[in-house]
């Protein structure tokens, strides 16, 4: 069985988006922020069909009863299972994580499990505790940006036991490199779930979006590079480069916020959003414009097959809940024209979602 989690309002666009990718499967909701998923496919076709949900926030695979009678007896069980399936030495992360109605209970719980775990690890097998969160500093990347929760590396291994009250749960252990090779599907931020960036001088709210993107991706914008910031007013999306020492070309047929007009790292172009085509490749194509969602698909794909941009962060807006399939064309059509990308409903989004990603430098892929 695969556990998928999602936000509680997004379990009936999970499950439709399921179906359309795994006909056959059998699913069945766990109240109403989970799905557990049942397929006949192999690993290689589950895992693509989870990696194409925009609604997913984390995947359990293979996960499997685990009964909590007691903490203490939960972490000898757990200890007992992590002997004999993680390799010495390695890196992994341990994730202990509640979903169920007591939230201050359920995370004191796990709190008190994972205490336990390293416990028991201390006196049975030092040597797999010396791996725990074990991240070398080279995947740490931008300190602002992933020094909490970086994302996988090859040599590393996932345990998630997720609580669903406080007697039972749910262990999924997935050894290295399945976490590396399925990120996009699992998630290494636990639960799948980024805390909304707040910073009150911004524009607007909006930025989060932004923040958020930057953070699944592990990779942020920084100084020296450009950005184009298409229907950019009134400059959430301008700000945060900005503070980080990039250009921005700016695009909307309305001004900026004052401060933002009179930055020199700004460059106002006032116009048509969809109609700009910069001089030059720029390094990020930034958009979170209130249009039709096929308009925003359409302009993104525009840029990556003509290679406008390195990477992109670009947000799908929609007005009802009729049109989450034209995400399809996305994920159908990306895989063409970049080397990575992902379509995700994020923690900060409203009704919409955000396609974010690299375009790359080198030949295309996939593109014949």
């Amino acid at each position: 069985m695969h556990l998928i989690l999602s936000a509680p309002e997004n379990r009936p666009f999970l499950e439709q988006e399921l179906l359309r990718a795994l006909p056959t499967s059998v699913l069945e909701p766990l109240g109403d922020s989970m799905l557990a998923l049942k397929a006949p496919g192999s690993w290689s076709e589950i895992r693509a069909a989870v990696g194409q949900t925009v609604f997913a926030r984390q995947w359990l695979p293979e996960a499997r009863s685990f009964p909590v009678p007691s903490i203490r007896a939960a972490a000898e069980t757990l200890v007992t299972e992590l002997i004999g399936c993680l390799p010495e030495g390695a890196p992994w992360r341990l994730q202990v994580e509640p979903r169920f109605g007591v939230a201050d209970a359920g995370r004191h719980r796990c709190e008190l499990i994972r205490d336990s775990v390293i416990e028991q690890l201390r006196k049975r097998r030092r040597s797999l505790l010396k791996g725990l969160d074990a991240v070398p500093k080279a995947a740490l990347g931008d300190p602002n940006l992933n020094r909490a929760c970086p994302l996988f590396q090859p040599e590393e291994s996932l345990v998630q036991l997720l609580l669903t009250s406080l007697e039972v749960g749910f262990l999924s252990i997935l050894p290295a490199p399945g976490p590396f090779t399925s990120m996009g599907c699992v998630s290494p931020f636990p639960l799948g779930e980024v805390p909304v960036a707040v910073d009150k001088a911004a524009p607007s709210r909006a930025f989060a979006k932004l923040a958020e993107s930057e953070q699944r991706m592990g990779r942020a914008i920084v100084a020296g590079e450009t950005c184009v910031d298409l229907g950019a007013a009134p400059g959430s999306w301008t700000y945060q480069p900005v503070q980080r020492g990039a250009r921005v070309i700016a695009v909307d047929r309305s001004p900026l916020r004052d401060d933002l007009m009179r930055s020199p790292r700004v460059t106002f172009h006032q116009g048509d959003a969809f109609r700009f085509v910069p001089e030059a490749p720029v390094d990020w194509l930034l958009c979170d414009v209130i249009a039709a969602p096929e308009r925003s698909i359409g302009l993104v794909l525009e840029w990556v097959r003509e290679r406008r941009c390195r990477y992109f962060v670009v947000t799908i807006k929609f007005k009802g809940q009729e049109d989450y399939a034209q995400l399809d064309v996305l994920k159908r059509e990306m895989p063409r024209w970049v080397e990575s990308f992902q379509v995700l409903h994020l923690c900060a989004n409203k009704n919409e979602a955000c396609v974010f990603g690299t375009v790359g430098d080198g030949p295309l892929k996939n593109a014949g």
